[in-house]
């Protein structure tokens, strides 16, 4: 996955105090935590899959959870935030003629970004509900900012009568529950599956459209 790979190496550069056993240690956390997740993983496993002394990790991180945090926050913080949020203004700021093709363009959009980053992504949905500090870091540096920036998009596809008169935050909420709804079953959840992309695209954005369309 080259994207992850980009982003780690970015982290370790920003990071320039981590040693290398450090960096194998974030990476094998990321991989066991993906796979199992944060509370059925034992530091013990890291350890093991870092090829380092269990004792390494409690001398760089005090607890299983400061490990988990020192991943996530910093990823989040520094740099999922910043390509998440640039990465989808690309498809955001383009002032596409109809609502669904601005659909049919987001989805592509983050497919690729899944695909690219499904470890990351993957750990953040699973632990998110349950660390307070990873909701509010969540909140603050992509949901609201996407929230907002997506809900003037909406007003705009409004006042061409695209859209039906309701208010744009419920828009949102009702494209991105239907659209990450679908992209995380696809990547996250039932990767295995066998899924026509093509189609199951085409009929999201259907779905949306025929609750959202504004009626002649």
């Amino acid at each position: 996955m080259p994207e992850q790979e980009s982003i780690l190496e970015e982290l370790f550069q920003e990071e320039e105090r981590l040693t290398e056993k450090q960096k194998k240690i974030i990476m094998a956390a990321i991989e066991s935590f993906s796979e199992k997740g944060f509370a059925a993983t034992s530091t013990s496993e890291i350890a093991k899959k870092a090829g380092v002394a269990e004792g390494t990790i409690f001398r760089h991180y005090k607890t299983k959870k400061d490990l988990l945090m020192g991943i996530v926050s910093p990823m989040m913080a520094k740099l999922i935030a910043p390509f998440v949020i640039k990465d989808l203004y690309k498809v955001i700021d383009h002032k596409y003629e109809r609502y669904e093709d601005f659909l049919r363009a987001m989805m592509e959009n983050r497919i690729e970004f899944l695909k690219n980053n499904a470890s990351l992504i993957k750990i953040l949905i699973q632990e998110i509900p349950f660390h307070p500090e990873l909701k509010e870091q969540f909140k603050e540096h992509i949901a609201m900012k996407v929230f907002e920036r997506f809900a003037g998009l909406v007003e705009y596809y409004q006042r061409k009568g695209q859209i039906i008169e309701i208010p744009a935050y419920s828009a949102v909420r009702m494209t991105f529950t239907s659209i990450f709804g679908y992209l995380i079953a696809r990547y996250l959840l039932l990767p295995e599956a066998n899924w026509d992309d093509e189609k199951e695209t085409e009929r999201t954005i259907q779905f949306i459209m025929h609750g959202l369309s504004a009626k002649d």
